[in-house]
């Protein structure tokens, strides 16, 4: 990926993840803008997302996102000056969610705090 890719995709992500919070839809959860991957002719971007609450939350989140898309859209074309907006596709980032899990499994197999095995 080019170095001027990579600042279209951070840009794009920083004005999402400024944007997201302003909507006034109540299906909308706590959303973070984990990564955008923007095609190299601006018409595609893929945007990862985590959320915080279960799968109910997060299929109403995407829903309520889909919905916004020309919102979003709109205000990445007014803040970036770009010649070329691209339509955005909300994606769910299991990352985050994967990463938690192995946390708890790692966490339930470490030994309990205070064990003696460290003494010499």
């Amino acid at each position: 990926m080019s170095g001027r890719m990579r600042k279209v995709n951070e840009a794009v992500k920083q004005v999402l993840s400024e944007a997201i919070p302003t909507l006034k839809d109540p299906r909308i959860g706590f959303v973070t803008v984990t990564t955008v991957e923007t095609t190299s002719d601006l018409d595609h971007a893929k945007v990862w997302i985590s959320v915080f609450g279960g799968e109910g939350q997060r299929k109403k989140t995407l829903r309520a996102l889909e919905g916004a898309t020309g919102v979003l859209q709109a205000r990445i074309g007014r803040e970036l000056g770009l010649r070329r907006t691209p339509r955005l596709e909300f994606v769910y980032d299991r990352a985050v969610e994967h990463g938690v899990r192995m946390t708890r499994l790692i966490d339930e197999l470490a030994p309990p705090d205070g064990d003696d095995d460290d003494e010499e």
